[in-house]
């Protein structure tokens, strides 16, 4: 081990052959890994004021250490530590990270990180949803096969993970396209199956005619286009597989409840929207064909409000309506409006009236001296009537919903348009009033009210009240009745395409569907080449005939495969149950091994799709024999306790003024960031900040501005640029403030490295007790401690409690940089405590940083020559988080010095605390100077003045000696 002095000669000679010193400390050299990792600590240490700290070469030296140190060394289980599973949702292998991977990881990994050091065994593990179109699609624009460009991805994606530093626990790493993994798929898709969960149906289903595939509801936006390909959906009636999710739509929607306070209320309110239970009725109207009635056809309608029935107008059905289909047989324009209205938007306001078809009121049959519904309806085939919800028929009052006046207009065009809710009673004199002019300005009334005189016998009911009885009293002559009904269908799993978990279903003319044995699971893909693929359409599977033609399982006689595979959605519905127990060749995973994740970091995009069909699969298998008797019991199985919904993030995006076109970087001058340019003009292009995306040429590669700036500094700058939730707008500009904060964290590291050094103090101890007495402390000294103190609680706070606020913690330790640095405290113990603390407190955002300053400020030369580790623990993410050094009354003693800490409550709720200088002898009223410094603090600022109105306080109480404030508002 080369000595101290002589590193410097050797420095100084590599100087002369005009290598610079920082080549020197991370090239490879004879002195060996270990020798040149310590040289490289010791010469920083020393010659960190002459030059500018290197943070791309600390970001490899510590990557390679810690991909070294996991090399085959999994770590084992603990039982005796409390556990944590941290998962961040895996993304799509696409072959490049974007930058909502870099928040995401950023995120996830802060966290793990965080409960590690809490003295937590974590779960933080990894895998790819390696399934799906994307791959398929491009294996055939290829003409390569699915897997292999699949698997290269995940190698590029791999590589790319580690230049931003992340702790994912490997040896779990899980892909979807695996046998490994979709023959678990396949257990599930047979344990529904024997349960009549998965079941095929004929059905109407949404046909997406460029991916050559059908898609589930939630899949098509409401535009009526695909959530992936942007095509106009076509309504087709195939047979197609379904998990029968509504079996468990009660136990979606309760235990909602559960989860308040771990999930966002937006994304529980999107569950809730989306699952859509509604009470209303179901009203029969009867059907009348060339004017004739028949007591055997009625249309059934399912409505929210009945009080509404005396203002229908028409009767709107689905397009695929056993009426309408009846009717079609003989109606050659039906069949050509059907035809093309498959691919209409569900808000088209297009219609097909039946010519032979009419509809009478039900409330005739009560109210036969009405006029008002003894008129015959029309009926109408209408795209916007959806048949798998209500009924397939839905009664159109166009004086009381939006949507069925734009519908009503656009069809029959009436001069008036009947209304039958008034906010108060109209009189009989004004009966002839009660209507809204059909004009391009009329708006329907759609808030509840007081029936008016065209509702006879109703006439002056609220509401409410007429609902109930109006479906009263057609409940009496069969014509209603009170229900419930759910905007949640059946998932539809089938997917026409090769790149999928095939379903476990084999067909034989004699038997019909049989279930694959278990034992001949899984029932692997056929190898395909991809020169077959490239230019061919329609579903592969079909075509391959060996892999097609099999045996029946049950009568042994011939029979084929099912060529549907499972929609994607079925593998990240349950992938966070495989990472417990990865490599179980028997069983998903084991009984042991069950529970759910108690962090979940992702986007909210996936708000609706992913987190519903991850809770009901993960609540059917708890009540299975997969789960231990505590999965089964009476608590809400829920797959994640709390979830983390990170915003978007957005790039800089640049467009002509003129045309509005978004610009390509070839196109700018950017010579001047503040002033740009489009090049060769001196016109300033429009600069916003929208969602990332090749179109807008805005996107950012993060493995690229990692290896510019370097992994801790973009990992701080995403952290601290947003609260997690809201959106952030990337600039890399900003990131230099983040660097400026590390170069003063690490000079703040080698000063106190030579001052501690000067003082020969070593550290006994990471933790030191508390001091027996605060009171002789000098001020510098106290400062530090408090600080450290009030640092250690909010940042522990933050990360545990408010995860949402996560850019407070970054600042939290900038501040605490900034007043170690500016005011160091004298004593050698109270500044190492402070400093190993805050290098502590950063590890989890900048583990490579931290880490470096960590040896910096432990090891040191021995006058052999050798390195001398000063402290118990080698590595700071090794380290336990930093324990507070102060008890509560010391804490307050100090603060006490500067001034008074005052507890401000708001109409009896404490809201924030402010410290206060002491009052002065002179000073008379007490009162008058808290208030004075409270409303001069940001937290008084914000509180008593931006979200409350100050001048309206009624009453302002200080109690115990102004160590309390109350205001009441």
């Amino acid at each position: 081990m080369y000595s101290l002095s002589r590193l410097r000669l050797h420095s100084s000679l590599l100087s002369r052959r005009g290598r610079s010193l920082q080549d020197a400390c991370v090239r490879p050299n004879r002195l060996g890994a270990a020798a040149s990792s310590h040289a490289f600590v010791r010469l920083t240490a020393t010659t960190s004021r002459a030059r500018r700290l290197d943070f791309l070469s600390i970001d490899k030296k510590w990557q390679e250490r810690w991909q070294s140190d996991s090399a085959g060394t999994a770590a084992a289980a603990d039982d005796t530590k409390p556990k944590s599973y941290v998962l961040s949702m895996f993304p799509y292998p696409s072959g490049t990270l974007h930058m909502g991977h870099l928040r995401v990881y950023t995120i996830s990994d802060m966290l793990a990180r965080f409960y590690r050091m809490r003295g937590h065994d974590v779960i933080h593990p990894m895998g790819w949803d390696a399934f799906g179109l994307p791959a398929e699609n491009a294996a055939i624009e290829r003409g390569i096969n699915p897997a292999d460009w699949t698997q290269s991805n995940i190698a590029k994606m791999k590589e790319q993970l580690r230049t931003i530093s992340v702790s994912f626990d490997w040896d779990r790493e899980l892909s979807t396209c695996s046998p490994e993994f979709y023959e678990h798929t396949q257990r599930i898709f047979l344990m529904m199956y024997e349960k009549g969960l998965a079941y095929q149906a004929e059905a109407m289903v949404n046909f997406d005619p460029v991916d050559k595939t059908v898609l589930a509801n939630e899949q098509v936006d409401a535009n009526g286009c695909s959530w992936r390909s942007g095509a106009k959906v076509e309504r087709l009636k195939l047979k197609q597989w379904f998990f029968r999710i509504t079996a468990f739509k009660e136990k979606l929607l309760e235990d909602l409840g559960s989860l308040e306070g771990g999930w966002p209320e937006r994304v529980l309110s999107m569950q809730r929207n989306w699952l859509g239970k509604s009470f209303g009725a179901k009203i029969k109207f009867p059907v009348l064909v060339d004017g004739q009635g028949d007591p055997n056809v009625e249309i059934d309608v399912f409505t929210t409000r009945p009080d509404t029935l005396h203002g229908v107008e028409y009767v709107a059905l689905s397009l695929d309506h056993p009426i309408v289909l009846k009717a079609a047989e003989k109606d050659e324009a039906l069949r050509k409006f059907l035809g093309e209205a498959s691919s209409l938007p569900p808000d088209s306001k297009a219609g097909y009236k039946l010519s032979a078809v009419r509809v009478s009121n039900p409330l005739h049959t009560i109210d036969k001296e009405n006029p008002h519904v003894s008129r015959q309806l029309p009926v109408f085939v209408a795209p916007y009537v959806m048949s798998d919800y209500g009924e397939g028929a839905v009664m159109g009052v166009p004086g009381h919903d939006a949507r069925d006046l734009a519908f009503f207009k656009e069809n029959v065009n009436p001069p008036s348009i009947p209304l039958v809710i008034q906010p108060e009673l109209i009189s009989d004199s004004v009966e002839a009033t009660d209507n809204i002019v059909a004009d391009d300005n009329a708006q329907a009334v759609t808030q509840e009210g007081i029936l008016n005189a065209r509702c006879g016998k109703y006439q002056g009911l609220q509401s409410q009240e007429a609902a109930k009885q109006i479906v009263a009293d057609l409940k009496q002559v069969g014509r209603g009745d009170f229900v419930e009904k759910w905007r949640l269908r059946d998932w539809l799993i089938s997917r026409q395409r090769y790149w999928g978990a095939p379903i476990p279903i084999i067909h034989c003319a004699e038997c019909g569907p049989v279930p694959v044995p278990k034992d001949q699971l899984p029932v692997q893909l056929p190898k395909i080449q991809g020169s077959w693929l490239k230019g061919k359409k329609g579903n592969p599977l079909e075509a391959s005939e060996e892999w097609l033609n099999t045996e029946c399982p049950s009568c042994k006689g011939p029979a084929k495969r099912d060529t549907d595979t499972m929609d994607t959605f079925v593998d990240s519905s349950w992938y966070y149950l495989r990472f417990l127990d990865a490599h179980n060749r028997e069983a998903p995973f084991s009984l042991s091994s069950a529970r759910p994740v108690d962090i979940y970091i992702g986007g909210v995009e996936h708000a609706i799709l992913h987190l519903l069909y991850a809770r009901f699969i993960y609540k059917f298998l708890a009540s299975s024999e997969l789960f231990p008797e505590t999965g089964r019991s009476d608590l809400p199985a829920e797959p994640f306790n709390r979830l983390l919904s990170q915003g978007m993030v957005h790039g800089r995006t640049y467009s002509d003024p003129s045309t509005g076109r978004f610009l390509l970087p070839s196109e700018l001058d950017l010579s001047s960031p503040d002033k740009p340019l489009i090049t060769g003009t001196q016109v300033t292009p429009n600069v916003t900040f929208e969602k990332m995306s090749k179109s807008k040429y805005n996107g950012v590669d993060p493995a690229a501005s990692a290896l510019k700036y370097g992994a801790d500094a973009i990992r701080a700058h995403v952290l601290f640029a947003a609260p997690v939730s809201e959106v952030l707008e990337w600039d890399e500009s900003k990131i230099v403030g983040v660097q400026r904060w590390f170069s003063r964290l690490w000079k703040l590291v080698v000063d106190s490295k030579e001052k501690l050094e000067s003082a020969s103090f070593a550290p006994s101890s990471l933790e030191i007790s508390p001091p027996a007495s605060v009171a002789n402390l000098s001020n510098d000294d106290a400062t530090a401690l408090l600080s450290t103190h009030k640092t250690i609680q909010s940042v522990t706070h933050c990360i545990e409690n408010n995860t949402y606020s996560l850019n407070t913690v970054v600042s939290d330790l900038i501040k605490l940089t900034n007043l170690l640095s500016s005011s160091p405290p004298a004593s050698s113990t109270i500044l190492y405590q402070s400093l190993s603390s805050l290098l502590r407190l950063v590890a989890p955002i900048a583990p490579a940083l931290s880490s470096e300053c960590w040896e910096i400020l432990h090891y040191t030369d021995s006058k052999n020559g050798s390195s001398v580790d000063s402290c118990s623990v080698s590595s700071v993410l090794a380290a336990p988080w930093p324990s507070l050094p102060l008890t509560p009354e010391q804490a307050d003693s100090i603060a006490a010095r500067s001034g008074q800490v005052v507890a401000v409550q708001i109409n009896g709720r404490l809201r924030f605390t402010v410290t206060v200088p002491q009052i002065p002898s002179t000073e008379t009223d007490e009162k008058e100077y808290l208030l004075g410094h409270i409303l001069d603090s940001d937290e008084g600022q914000m509180w008593l003045r931006e979200r409350n109105d100050w001048d309206k306080r009624r009453r302002v109480i200080v109690v115990k000696g102004g160590k309390l404030v109350n205001i009441v508002f």
